[in-house]
């Protein structure tokens, strides 16, 4: 998968999305320099969300439309989106700036029509929110952009997975990754399961992430270790702006710290590798081997109490201690003489 710049692959180091969502509340002056401390704190890619409450919705007080069980309860969904929205015409100059300061900008859209926008702004790849994975219309039409297309899974048993990769596929398009979700807001943390990351890329041959709703960066890194090669966080540039995904966003200080983590979770993971460094070669000095711990005579019989393996490790190899027990030596040897195959006598 090739993201503007970006090679992702399972060598590939980990694809970081800032996700900018509702975070500029309301002002595209916060948004401009939301995308600016993103790219400071390290982040690869600032994504946003296409909609209006229009594309996403209908303007109802029914009951099915009033939200229950989350931090915007009793809100109606319509409003929700109409203040959590993105304005149309500010994504072009959102694309502009991150292109400027070298971030890859890219966008969820909810709807045809905001493809067709996305479109127009050349964006390098697609996003399917986790709600979204059931909107199989919407998942063919975006798929057959050609793009790559990244599909958040919060929501998803194993078959709405299945529906959406076919959908993929059927319109030619394999360049897919999944992002294990948990669509709760703060996700608590006893629910990141992240050994999901690991299943999603072998079951489904998928490069796999992570979209990450938890507090802090230990999720993040765990997913890293289990293989993710994206991760998305909310960010925004302080919680005291407000808006509705605030409460459980980064902000650049906590963000900068998770992209450290993260990449030093990369350096910790490193390669199957039992070949030393010259530096781990140079720690066997301090492993064990055969020593002399009590003077001896030449012709003396090696015994349990005159020679023992200890450190350091430069006399001859432990493993040889068993075989030699009852030998005798050629020559005088003191306290601390490195033993040798050389001195024992056959």
């Amino acid at each position: 998968m090739k993201i503007d710049n970006f090679e992702i692959n399972r060598q590939s180091p980990v694809f970081i999305i800032a996700e900018l969502s509702a975070n500029h509340n309301g002002s595209l002056e916060n948004a401009i320099e939301t995308v600016h401390a993103a790219k400071r704190a390290g982040a690869d890619c600032i994504k946003l969300q296409t909609y209006t409450a229009d594309t996403i919705t209908i303007d109802s007080n029914k009951e099915d439309f009033l939200i229950k069980g989350t931090i915007w309860e009793g809100k109606n969904l319509y409003k929700l989106y109409q203040e959590a929205y993105t304005p149309w015409e500010w994504h072009e100059e959102i694309f502009r700036i991150a292109k400027e300061v070298g971030l890859v900008c890219f966008s969820s859209p909810f709807d045809n029509t905001a493809v067709d926008l996305l479109e127009s702004l050349n964006a390098p790849a697609y996003k399917i929110a986790s709600f979204e994975i059931t909107d199989i219309p919407l998942i063919e039409y975006v798929a057959s952009k050609g793009k790559p297309i990244i599909i958040s899974t919060g929501i998803a048993e194993q078959e709405d997975i299945e529906l959406a990769l076919d959908a993929c596929r059927r319109v030619g398009n394999n360049d897919i990754a999944l992002l294990k979700c948990t669509s709760s807001y703060p996700a608590p943390i006893n629910e990141a399961n992240m050994c999901m990351v690991k299943d999603l890329a072998e079951r489904y041959n998928v490069i796999s992430g992570l979209s990450d709703h938890t507090m802090g960066a230990t999720v993040p890194v765990v997913a890293t270790a289990f293989g993710a090669k994206i991760i998305e966080k909310h960010f925004i540039l302080d919680r005291s702006i407000g808006g509705p995904d605030a409460s459980f966003s980064m902000n650049e200080e906590e963000f900068t710290m998770m992209v450290k983590a993260v990449r030093e979770a990369e350096q910790a993971i490193g390669v199957v590798d039992y070949k030393l460094t010259e530096k781990q070669f140079k720690g066997k000095d301090f492993s064990r081997s055969l020593y002399v711990v009590e003077d001896m005579k030449k012709g003396d019989i090696i015994t349990r109490k005159n020679v023992r393996s200890i450190r350091p490790g430069f006399g001859m190899h432990p493993k040889y201690y068993n075989e030699i027990l009852g030998k005798s030596v050629n020559k005088d040897l003191d306290k601390g003489d490195r033993l040798n195959s050389q001195i024992i006598l056959e």
